[in-house]
């Protein structure tokens, strides 16, 4: 009888296509540089096949490099081993072991092979065992290249050389159990069937793609014949992580349904279909694409439909942290849709019915949002309604309000002015226009006022002192351009009977973890004994004017800035207000009095009081009303007995400086009475 390459295994037609009687008494050696058949080459191949002495045959089979194109197989070291006999059924069965060196994934490192060739039935069933690992593949002898193959507690890295033929992603973990219809074409193969996995991992090289600890169950299809190569999904998955794109999830325990359609080429993937059910956190249709660099081109989200806290613990927590939000505490439904180009983002739309939303940092706070908003980059939108029960931005708690917005040609719009009440007074915004789109320059414009603001729960709400007065102005203008906030215009705050001015405001990365704020600030006619009374400094009457120049806070924290503090007009000042100020200028127990003649005294005229301060890298620079030969004056004295304070340290590490404020300011430093 005999045999042809059609009526085995590829890698078998090397040996047993040169014809071979089962009568056969001599051993059978063959030797070839390369052999090679439509969809497989062998080089460096060793065959032999000879008697085994119990009217069986001994066959083995060795290849240094077998490229096999359909499977991802490339210089793979082929070594087959075993016995071939006849059963009573004249059917061909082979047992033995097959070595493969340098398979995807380590595949087939040391396994056990079984064959049953039937030709009248025409099959050829090939079972493979490794460890726990097994899997059987029935195929037609008169087409090999069309194949049966079931799969059970199969490594997932083993089928690495079949998914590198139609992504540049590997895997990495996991087990498989699959029933699959292959068929192996010059150029690719098609591939359908069921799988189950256990704890599987992949990646790819740009990390936009990922997974680990998943688990599920679905239908799988590949199509790598053609360009681009194709692949369907539609599975069950439950519990580890995956990323898509920038969607990052945390699979629950419970079955979660991904479904998508995949285009892929030289590295670059296009999921055309995309959905995602979770039933109590989040269900969406869109589609996303990546270049081979993996950046991504577009993401398209619609339908969105998510159930906070779940959504964001889920599917949203890295998102958004990769925007700098984290920690956010979330609550009730949001609709909405979204759309990424290359170029950016092209629209959004979202809408509630009721929401709650805080982050950890406690810049941001809204609850009881309802209402929307429907912004694109071309055309006109719909106008929408916008409103909340309590907003809160940086500590400052805004009341309930009520907006109306509309999108024009890429500009979201406020359709008229908006009043928000604000610490007993209000802040009314006047213009907003607003373009998402924009990665630089002019983003945002508008125009602001405040009126009748109360100090007192403004400054309770930030943890300061608690100041009498009211806060006013206009900003005529407010922009945000780049990565900057600049105001036109300024703040005037009425307190301690006089005014705080704010002018030449400006605040840098304002979404940052430090953002950076800058500002001149003048006071003029301050009473000093409502501040001082405050502060707890000790007593001083008067008025202060000065100045703040150049003021510069680097996450609310000053780095920079030139201070000049006067009250020039004269007034009274404490014993402890002395000790305040000579302790800050670093001085001794009010310096120019002997201690005998300060325990006579409470109070002390003085004609002036001046300090000045220049904050540049970590070091306050200090002056005061006139330089002395052994330091500065901070406090002219007036009348009997005659006081005058005199600052000795000119420069004074500001950390250092601080804490003598604070100690200050906490009513720790000693009033003499």
């Amino acid at each position: 009888m005999r045999f042809t390459s059609s009526h085995l295994l590829l890698i078998l037609a090397v040996l047993l296509g040169v014809g071979l009687a089962p009568s056969a008494r001599a051993d059978v050696a063959l030797g070839a540089k390369a052999f090679s058949v439509p969809g497989l080459k062998m080089q460096d191949v060793q065959a032999q096949l000879g008697e085994d002495g119990q009217g069986g045959l001994k066959l083995s089979l060795r290849s240094a490099k077998t490229e096999l194109p359909a499977m991802g197989w490339k210089r793979v070291g082929v070594d087959l081993q075993g016995t071939l006999q006849r059963d009573t059924h004249m059917r061909w069965l082979f047992n033995g072991t097959m070595q493969l060196a340098g398979a995807p994934g380590g595949a087939l490192g040391n396994a056990s092979v079984g064959m049953i060739i039937d030709e009248a039935a025409n099959t050829l069933e090939i079972n493979i065992s490794q460890g726990q690992a097994q899997a059987t593949t029935a195929l037609p002898l008169d087409q090999p290249t069309h194949a049966q193959i079931s799969l059970k507690g199969v490594p997932a890295v083993w089928l690495q050389g079949v998914l590198s033929t139609v992504w540049s992603g590997r895997a990495t973990a996991g087990k498989l159990d699959a029933d699959i219809a292959l068929d192996m074409a010059d150029k690719g193969i098609q591939a359908s069937g069921q799988f189950a996995l256990s704890g599987a991992g992949f990646d790819t090289p740009s990390g936009t793609l990922a997974g680990q600890g998943v688990s599920g169950n679905g239908r799988l299809n590949i199509d790598s014949t053609g360009t681009p190569s194709r692949i369907d999904l539609d599975s069950s998955l439950r519990g580890g992580e995956l990323l898509l794109g920038p969607i990052f999830a945390r699979l629950p325990e419970h079955s979660v349904q991904l479904s998508l359609s995949a285009a892929t080429q030289n590295g670059a993937i296009d999921l055309t279909r995309l959905r995602v059910s979770d039933a109590d956190a989040l269900q969406l249709d869109g589609a996303m694409a990546f270049n081979a660099k993996g950046d991504l081109q577009r993401l398209k989200l619609d339908r969105l439909q998510s159930h906070f806290p779940a959504a964001y613990q889920r599917y949203g927590q890295a998102w958004l942290a990769t925007l700098g939000i984290r920690d956010m505490h979330i609550d009730g439904q949001l609709n909405g849709s979204m759309d990424i180009g290359s170029n950016g983002l092209r629209s959004f739309s979202f809408a509630t019915e009721g929401m709650d939303i805080a982050d950890g940092t406690g810049h941001l706070s809204v609850k009881g949002l309802r209402g929307g908003l429907d912004w694109a980059v071309d055309g006109d939108r719909p106008a929408t309604t916008l409103a909340w029960q309590d907003l809160q931005l940086y500590r400052i708690a805004n009341g309930a309000a009520q907006s109306r917005w509309q999108s024009r040609d890429g500009t979201l719009s406020l359709q008229r002015p908006l009043e928000v009440p604000v610490f007993n007074g209000h802040a009314r915004v006047g213009d907003f226009d607003w373009r998402p789109a924009a990665a630089k320059g002019r983003r945002l414009a508008t125009s602001m006022t405040f009126t009748g603001v109360d100090m007192a729960a403004f400054s309770r709400a930030m943890g300061w002192p608690e100041f009498q007065g009211t806060l006013a102005g206009a900003i005529p203008a407010l922009r945000w351009v780049d990565d900057r906030f600049e105001f036109d215009g300024g703040l005037s705050v009425n307190v301690f009977d006089g005014f705080v001015d704010i002018t030449s405001l400006s605040l840098q990365g304002p979404f940052s973890p430090s953002p950076v704020l800058s500002a001149d600030v003048q006071l003029r006619q301050l009473d000093l004994a409502a501040m001082t009374s405050v502060f707890d400094f000790g007593s001083i009457t008067g008025r202060m004017d000065g100045s703040i120049d150049e003021l510069r806070l680097v996450n609310w924290n000053p780095v920079a800035f030139k201070a000049s503090l006067l009250a020039g007009s004269g007034g009274r000042i404490s014993q402890r207000a002395v000790n305040n100020l000579t302790t800050v200028g670093g001085g001794g127990m009010a310096a120019g009095l002997q201690g005998a003649v300060l325990k006579l005294f409470k109070t002390f005229g003085y004609k002036r009081i001046g300090l000045n301060c220049t904050l540049q890298a970590s070091v306050c620079h200090m002056s005061g009303l006139e330089n002395e030969a052994d330091g500065y004056t901070i406090v002219e004295g007036s009348g009997l007995p005659r006081l005058q304070v005199i600052g000795h340290q000119t420069q004074v590490d500001w950390p250092t400086l601080v804490r003598r404020l604070k100690s200050a300011i906490e009513g720790n430093g000693p009033e003499v009475h």
